[in-house]
């Protein structure tokens, strides 16, 4: 069964736009970067850009990813053994305020 993990950053107001810039091109990188323990890519998909909503419902969130993943076993191992995405974590820690995470299994 699929997974989707939805990701949501607020970026602090000191942040450089080109260090927001750098932090959302290797967001997306990951999806190739990203090996699982056989080497292989194992993220299916990831899109994500900036908020473009009109509804004014974003409680301050700027950039939203969409990562699906093939089960909910890749996606254990992508938040918490993948060492190319800890290392992205810990390299974005500095410039963002607050992150937020949802995840679902695709289907009821």
């Amino acid at each position: 069964m699929s997974l989707v993990h939805i990701v949501m950053f607020r970026f602090k107001a000191d942040a450089s736009p080109e260090a927001v810039q750098e932090a959302c091109a290797r967001m997306l990188s990951l999806k190739n970067d990203c090996l699982d323990r056989e080497h292989q890519p194992y993220i299916e998909s990831l899109t994500g850009g900036k908020d473009a909503s009109i509804e004014g419902k974003q409680d301050g969130m700027q950039y939203a990813f969409v990562v699906k993943f093939k089960s909910p076993t890749d996606r254990d191992y992508y938040v918490e053994t993948d060492p190319v995405h800890r290392e992205f974590r810990e390299s974005v820690a500095a410039i963002v305020e607050k992150v937020i995470v949802m995840d679902y299994n695709v289907g009821f």
